[in-house]
């Protein structure tokens, strides 16, 4: 069984995970790959709602923890 704290260790990596993506999104902004900055974008997009999903599952197992 998954615990509270191993989900917020993917929560973590994930918010890391996402700054990654972001920052080379934006090295890339503004460039010939400007279209490849939007892909890390949409992808970053992506991770920050998946952080915010497991945030919530964290907080429902702890909610229902005895």
């Amino acid at each position: 069984m998954i615990t509270e704290p191993e989900l917020r260790s993917i929560e973590t990596a994930l918010a890391e995970l996402a700054d990654r993506v972001a920052a080379a999104g934006d090295a890339l902004r503004d460039t010939s790959a400007d279209s490849v900055a939007v892909d890390l974008y949409e992808a970053e997009r992506h991770l920050r709602t998946a952080r915010r999903r497991i945030t919530a599952a964290a907080d429902s197992l702890t909610a229902g923890a005895p």
